[in-house]
């Protein structure tokens, strides 16, 4: 899956992934999202985003993780 509206830019955010060259890091938008905001507050807080911003963060995140396959420790 190609990513257009993630950009990595070593001279902005020290080269962390952000939304269309702005720079507003995919973890950031992440976060909100698990901090339980909605899509219309994260909208409103960046006017500059877009909902299809917010959509391909995930599938971003989403990638990221199948094809890391980060190690969690089992609970017991």
């Amino acid at each position: 899956m190609e990513f257009a509206r993630i950009t990595i830019d070593p001279n902005k955010m020290v080269g962390r992934p952000c939304i269309r060259g702005l720079r507003i890091p995919v973890a950031t938008i992440i976060a909100m999202l698990a901090d339980g905001m909605t899509e219309k507050e994260i909208l409103d807080d960046f006017p500059d985003l877009e909902p299809e911003d917010i959509r391909e963060s995930l599938y971003y995140v989403a990638k990221i993780l199948e094809e890391h396959q980060p190690q969690v420790r089992k609970s017991a």
